[in-house]
């Protein structure tokens, strides 16, 4: 055979020859211009991720975003009260009458004295259907104020019932040292100095109503008011009765009294 033949290791493999083709092709992919902004763009993309630093200041302040915005479920109401199937209407006159005389807590004003207020009020009038429990829990928020309207709220839950929220009412607002300072002044009764009987008489039974709920007896509350004045006041008081004035019956002792102050100056 005539011609000029390369040496036998001088022909590449051809299988040698295709990887090195696939190498070549590949590498011109990559690093072509578009792929090398695509990349360029995905690492731009790429966001740090936070540290637990910084990861903690986002939450606060997200919480403080979130607890700075008022929103009505913050808002206070009444109690939640049975109204009954049809529902109920507090007339806007029966209110007003009720918030004509609010109670706010202070210290100089009297629980005892505005919850019986209070009650006269309910006790004249009445609505179909609505269980009276319910009338007055719903109501007895309008006769509040202040310090004693916040006490109201806190413990609407606990204090669902009448009972429960007038004894927990007095007991917040009308305490034992009140009590045992009001019971003091009654069984320790004197006659002052220049006072008449009737003026007696009268500061005795203010001394009473201050403290609806001393819990003295009746006989011994006579007994006390006749032993709290001077001496020439209770020789008067046994001649008007005849006698010994503790020597009468507790009806008979209390209607002389009376009688005596209404004519005594």
């Amino acid at each position: 055979m005539n011609g000029f033949a390369l040496p036998r290791n001088f022909i590449e493999d051809p299988e040698k020859l295709l990887r090195k083709k696939k190498f070549v092709e590949a590498r011109d992919i990559f690093e072509s211009p578009s792929r090398t902004s695509s990349v360029a763009q995905v690492s731009s993309l790429e966001e740090p991720t936070p540290t637990l630093e910084e990861e903690f200041e986002e939450h606060v302040e997200e919480q403080a975003e979130e607890f700075s915005a008022p929103t009505t479920a913050n808002i206070r109401t009444g109690p939640a009260v049975n109204t009954g199937e049809n529902g109920f209407e507090l007339k806007p006159a029966l209110i007003t009458m009720v918030q004509a005389s609010q109670f706010c807590g202070k210290a100089h004003e009297d629980a005892s004295a505005r919850l019986q207020h209070f009650l006269e009020i309910c006790s004249t009038f009445t609505i179909s259907g609505v269980q009276k429990d319910t009338i007055l829990l719903r109501l007895f928020l309008f006769s509040l104020l202040g310090k004693a309207k916040q006490w109201f709220y806190t413990n609407k839950d606990k204090h669902n019932t009448w009972d429960l929220c007038s004894t927990a009412f007095l007991a917040k607002f009308f305490p034992t040292a009140k009590t045992n300072a009001l019971c003091g002044k009654i069984s320790s009764f004197q006659q002052q100095h220049d006072e008449s009987f009737t003026e007696a008489w009268e500061r005795f039974q203010n001394y009473i109503e201050d403290c609806p709920h001393h819990g003295i007896e009746e006989w011994l509350l006579m007994q006390t008011f006749y032993h709290g004045h001077i001496l020439s006041t209770r020789e008067f008081i046994d001649a008007a009765a005849g006698g010994a004035f503790l020597s009468l019956k507790l009806s008979d002792a209390k209607a002389l009294v009376e009688k005596m102050a209404s004519n005594s100056t």
